[in-house]
């Protein structure tokens, strides 16, 4: 996709509309992702606010790009493994939504990969001052790896797991439409989808925490730092 066209990204499958505005979280249900099952279907017992999906047994790819694409308020994420150009297509079309509130944290020493940084590279070469205002790239508080791997999006729906943002890592590749095949390479890897309020009032919390630790990093402009750190201070942890 040329890089002029992120802020309005393609709907290069089902599952994505980001260019759809009259698509959105408002009704969001975890009953929307059981198409991407392996089973098409959940189980009559399955829990209504939080449900496991598996690297090469379910979608993933499609479950990321269903929740995402439908943002139109906040999205507070930190990365570890950022090297999906759909996904990263949909985060900068967010970007440069006024309507899109955005918080993204990606690991530094992730951040230095070659596509990795060739993706971010492009990112800040399309829309800098958009970039540098939603994306910092730092450490832990202690100065170790960012390891967290999920996002919470418009205040409705949580996604944690152990799911990096890459091909083998969701599961991706693509054969005639359809994931497997020759070539098909799967990680082990769970991702969750959860929607009670607690657990994502909560993650979100520590989402904002985790960014604002980042942003006071030497990485960080000092400006952006400034802009930043009191709207986190109006979050505070949850009991």
């Amino acid at each position: 996709m040329p890089r002029d066209e992120i802020s309005q990204p393609k709907a290069v499958s089902a599952s994505n509309v980001a260019s759809d505005r009259s698509q959105s979280l408002l009704a969001f249900d975890l009953l929307d992702l059981q198409q991407y099952t392996n089973e098409k279907a959940y189980s009559p017992t399955a829990s209504k606010d939080f449900h496991l999906f598996y690297v090469g047994r379910d979608d993933v790819h499609d479950i990321l790009k269903h929740v995402l694409s439908r943002v139109r308020v906040s999205l507070y994420l930190n990365m570890f493994g950022y090297d999906d150009d759909e996904l990263n297509d949909i985060l900068m079309a967010k970007a440069t939504d006024p309507n899109v509130t955005m918080l993204v944290t990606l690991d530094k020493s992730q951040a230095g990969g070659k596509h990795e940084k060739m993706l971010l590279d492009a990112d800040k070469q399309h829309a800098l001052a958009e970039f540098n205002t939603h994306f910092v790239i730092g450490q832990s508080a202690t100065h170790q790896i960012s390891h967290t791997k999920g996002f919470v999006a418009d205040n409705k729906a949580g996604c944690e797991g152990s799911v990096n943002w890459s091909a083998s890592g969701e599961g991706t590749f693509i054969v005639a439409g359809k994931s497997g095949g020759p070539g098909f390479k799967a990680q082990n890897n769970t991702q969750t989808i959860f929607t009670d309020p607690d657990s994502v009032g909560r993650f979100q919390t520590e989402l904002i925490a985790e960014h604002v630790t980042a942003q006071k990093q030497d990485n960080a402009p000092p400006g952006r730092r400034q802009t930043i750190l009191p709207v986190a201070k109006n979050h505070s942890p949850q009991n």
